[in-house]
């Protein structure tokens, strides 16, 4: 647990840093399979804020989390993946 807290408090920190709210351009060239897969990690990681795993994402404002998931929408989005995604959501829903 004392690892946990220090980890969060470092993260604190370094997101406190001054600049970090910058806005900064990524040009970004992935394949359609890796922005499936980075929108379900993306998913996965917030899913589960508030849970006993939640570390050090405890002290992410909503909004950025938020902002995170936009990104994600975004790039399923921009590869043309939205109705795929979803559809693949629907199966794994279904038990």
């Amino acid at each position: 647990m004392a690892t946990t807290n220090v980890a969060a408090q470092v993260f604190d920190t370094i997101m406190s840093i001054p600049g970090m709210n910058e806005m900064v351009k990524i040009d970004l060239k992935i394949s359609r399979k890796n922005v499936l897969l980075l929108n379900g990690i993306i998913e996965r990681g917030l899913s589960e804020k508030g849970g006993e795993n939640d570390g050090i994402l405890a002290n992410v404002p909503d909004a950025d989390l938020q902002e995170l998931k936009a990104v994600a929408d975004e790039a399923l989005q921009k590869a043309g993946l939205v109705d795929l995604n979803e559809k693949l959501r629907s199966l794994g829903s279904v038990k």
